[in-house]
């Protein structure tokens, strides 16, 4: 099984990775990653993450 899933930092606070950290120790692993742009500035990053898990 496969899921998508857009990780983004916009700062220390304001972010989702520990939703990604959470999938990984549940065992899932990262097929692709791929850079994504930001609307309108603001040093977002936007970052388009493809796991699979058997």
């Amino acid at each position: 099984m496969q899921k998508a899933i857009v990780v983004y930092y916009l700062t220390e606070k304001k972010n989702n990775l520990s939703d990604l950290n959470q999938l990984l120790q549940e065992g899932w692993k990262v097929v692709s990653q791929s850079a994504m742009s930001g609307a309108g500035g603001g040093g977002a990053v936007y970052s388009l993450v493809i796991i699979e898990k058997d």
